[in-house]
């Protein structure tokens, strides 16, 4: 068993039994056989403001072409910064800033959008950056595989060649190796997604200003992201420009989404998240303690290490019931536990006015990250009184819940980042707020 096993096993055994964890200990040179960079363990002080930079470093693109002035599409750099996760303690986050080689042809200064990845995993070796730089991670360590894709690497490339300058942030946890990814957890993601904005632009010899506006690019786990950091601009981060927004299949209510993504291909993704909460809220031990199974706290602690293809490969189709002493789902188990619904509840996007314009996009034959709780959260925001543009992708349904939930991001990617480069540019967009009860 490696090191990062034995630490994740630990871990998820110290959440059951009451034990505290966290800090040094929680570090780990590589995963699954994965070498983790150095550059990834954060300091044990933390600068005293958020979105400060702690360290950055050259990041060399795993895509890229030799160009005149610089490579093609864009000079990458790494970068770790702090934020503050949902306990209101600092925390350092890792990701990487692309300047573009294209010019901005829009009006005003060189525009920055914060990419907020989709799913990954919950092992180190799954980040973003690092995918950026390797472009597929693949590891193998005592029988353990891993294997990563740096697929928003099209996205982000799609900006670049727009002359639109890219951060994208890591989100705790996953490359900083001090502890768990807090996989979904709204204020950690949303916060860390503000401050990455602010990190880009702390950053010296870059294009950037001031008066750069700021856009949010996010799908699936990303777009619960930008959603959630749409919601907390106001009172977080007045000071970042936001214009507008991209949330792609956000999962807003997670209730929904824990009855929906059960049984499916992505149900190891409900590991991660049971994972994230007990560290995030700790009283929850005690729901962990009194359910979870001999099986259920192996599967959590291998899930721990995962990225999003292993996770695929070695538990789809597999019901979260096989986890608990009592045979119940995890839907189930949030019904019946008031702390532990509580928490869920606390975790809903749509409570709170967006800052700028959002395009909600939404498959309506999705039902993985359910489409009716996407639109609900869009129409939340409409009767908070926020601009909102919501397009339903009318995609034919297939036997398959991750296909109908990967179609429409594909299909509707090169619209959203125009969308969203329009709007950077200055050109304004009507919200659907009013037509909204007639759409799907």
């Amino acid at each position: 068993m490696s090191v990062r096993k034995r630490i994740a096993v630990a871990i998820i055994a110290a959440t059951i039994v009451g034990v505290g964890f966290g800090g040094p200990a929680a570090q780990a040179a590589a995963s699954r056989g994965v070498t983790i960079p150095a550059f990834y363990d954060p300091p044990a002080a933390l600068p005293a403001d958020n979105g400060a930079l702690i360290r950055s470093e050259p990041l060399p693109l795993a895509l890229s072409l030799p160009g005149i002035d610089s490579p093609l599409p864009g000079r990458a750099t790494r970068i770790m910064y702090r934020s503050t996760d949902s306990t209101g303690a600092p925390v350092a986050v890792t990701g990487a800033y692309l300047e573009p080689a294209a010019p901005w042809l829009g009006l005003g200064p060189r525009p920055l959008v914060v990419l907020a990845p989709g799913t990954m995993g919950q092992g180190d070796q799954c980040s973003t950056s690092l995918a950026l730089q390797r472009g597929l991670i693949l590891g193998a360590d005592d029988g353990q595989t891993t294997v990563s894709i740096g697929y928003e690497i099209l996205a982000i490339y799609r900006m670049l060649v727009k002359g639109i300058a890219v951060v994208q942030t890591d989100y705790p946890g996953l490359g900083a190796t001090d502890r768990l990814h807090t996989y979904v957890n709204r204020v950690d993601e949303g916060h860390a997604v503000l401050d990455a904005a602010r990190a880009a632009k702390a950053l010296p010899d870059t294009s950037l200003t001031a008066r750069s506006a700021v856009g949010f690019y996010g799908y699936s786990q990303g777009g619960g992201a930008v959603a959630s950091a749409a919601e907390l601009q106001a009172e977080y981060a007045p000071d970042v420009r936001l214009k507008a927004t991209y949330a792609g299949a956000p999962p807003a209510d997670l209730a929904d989404v824990t009855a929906s993504i059960d049984g499916t291909e992505l149900v190891g993704a409900l590991g991660w998240s049971v994972s994230g909460f007990m560290q995030s809220e700790p009283s929850l031990k005690t729901v962990a303690d009194k359910y979870l199974s001999d099986s259920g706290r192996a599967a959590l602690a291998d899930l721990s290490t995962m990225c999003v293809g292993d996770a695929i490969v070695g538990y789809a189709g597999k019901h979260s019931s096989s986890w608990t002493t009592t045979g119940q789902s995890l839907a189930a188990v949030i019904k019946a536990e008031p702390a532990l619904r509580s928490f869920i509840d606390a975790q809903r996007i749509g409570a709170r006015k967006p800052a700028g314009i959002v395009r909600v996009a939404t498959g309506v034959n999705d039902n993985l990250v359910a489409h009716g709780q996407a639109r609900t959260m869009a129409a939340d925001w409409c009767k908070l009184g926020g601009d909102v543009v919501y397009a339903p992708i009318n995609l034919p349904a297939t036997g398959s819940p991750l296909v109908n939930h990967l179609a429409p991001l594909l299909t509707d990617q090169g619209d959203a980042i125009d969308w969203l480069g329009y709007r950077l540019a200055g050109l304004p967009a009507l919200s659907t707020c009013a037509i909204l009860p007639m759409q799907q």
